[in-house]
């Protein structure tokens, strides 16, 4: 028995804060680094970048007096609150997208990835409650997995879906990474930063054919590289490490036997027409185009999700997909996103 994505919902934030983190960003270096700073974020391939920081009253910004980050960088604690105000709001806004495209009635089975926040009861239960679910609906909260975390829903409701033809699953992603910017004048993690953004998606999963079909999960992780990626929890946020060697390691992890039999199973990656990659940054797909040899539109669903939205953690892949999806072509390929670990995990997709 096969699991379906029948349809993705998507939400983001009205406010775009990508020019405006560059401003501050680069306001805090000097010199070389700034140059360089201001280089990377032209080449970034990102265009806006949505928070569910408020504008203030007048317009004024969240960096500036009277802002969340205007006065001090706020405690955990603060942006815990944020989260648990937020998030569900942003997860039901895709949730509502997703009821828009295909019916979500008689939902049996809650799967929810979220990796920047944490509350109890779970946001899981805040978004069971605020959809007037029934209390004993089956829910899976998937925390603190990072980008890849979307693949992890999808195998929970794979597995459901094989194991029972009448459960109709509702996955949900929700990110809220802006909640965790950080005051340094350290270049790499303002690089960093500079790629992450808030975000929400939702599917609808069943054994009932439709959509695209989900196959062949895979998980691999390269040898030695836990420390390229790698969010700690501090007094002031989730603070997020992120190497600059990931895309080398990636591109040379592609090179070997094992991870290309891993992700393109028993074909060649040119036989494989549809890619949705976890768009981690331009440096990243650039890495996944390079080392597998791919076209150079290959990854144009992956671009221009980076292009619209930037690195929205677990939900970013749900957006590729749903691209894949909004798109009239046949759909026959590979989902794959890379996150702490370093791992990579997927599966396979086919449209009905």
């Amino acid at each position: 028995m096969t699991a379906h994505i029948h349809a993705i919902g998507t939400a983001v934030p009205d406010h775009d804060v990508h020019q405006l983190f560059i401003d501050w960003a680069g306001n805090r270096l000097e010199g070389r680094d700034r140059a360089l700073f201001l280089r990377m974020a032209g080449r970034a391939g990102i265009e806006r970048r949505h928070s569910v920081l408020p504008r203030q009253a007048g317009g004024g910004t969240p960096i500036e007096r009277g802002g969340f980050y205007g006065d001090r960088m706020p405690p955990t604690s603060e942006r815990m609150r944020s989260y648990a105000r937020e998030a569900p709001e942003l997860a039901l806004a895709a949730i509502d997208d997703l009821a828009a495209r295909v019916p979500i009635d008689g939902i049996t089975h809650l799967v929810v990835a979220s990796c920047t926040g944490f509350v109890a009861p779970g946001i899981d239960q805040i978004i069971a409650r605020r959809l007037g679910l029934d209390g004993s609906i089956e829910r899976t909260l998937v925390g603190f997995m990072g980008c890849y975390a979307a693949v992890a829903a999808l195998r929970v409701a794979h597995h459901i879906a094989r194991s029972d033809p009448q459960a109709r699953i509702l996955v949900v992603t929700v990110e809220l990474c802006s909640l965790h910017m950080q005051d340094t004048t350290a270049l790499e993690s303002l690089l960093a930063q500079l790629q992450f953004a808030d975000g929400a998606a939702a599917a609808l999963v069943s054994a009932e054919p439709g959509g695209i079909a989900i196959d062949r999960f895979f998980a691999a992780t390269l040898p030695d590289s836990e420390d390229l990626i790698r969010w700690d929890i501090g007094d002031e946020g989730f603070v997020m490490h992120l190497s600059g060697e990931v895309p080398a390691r990636i591109g040379q992890a592609l090179d070997t036997p094992e991870m290309r039999r891993a992700i393109l199973g028993n074909r060649t990656a040119q036989e494989i027409p549809s890619w949705a990659v976890h768009a981690g940054g331009r440096s990243i797909l650039d890495a996944v185009e390079h080392g597998l040899g791919l076209s150079a539109n290959a990854l144009a669903a992956s671009r221009d999700v980076l292009r619209r939205y930037g690195n929205m953690s677990s939900s970013t892949l749900l957006f590729a997909l749903a691209a894949l999806m909004a798109d009239t072509a046949a759909i026959d390929g590979i989902a794959v996103a890379f996150g702490p670990g370093l791992a990579a995990e997927g599966f396979a997709i086919t449209s009905i």
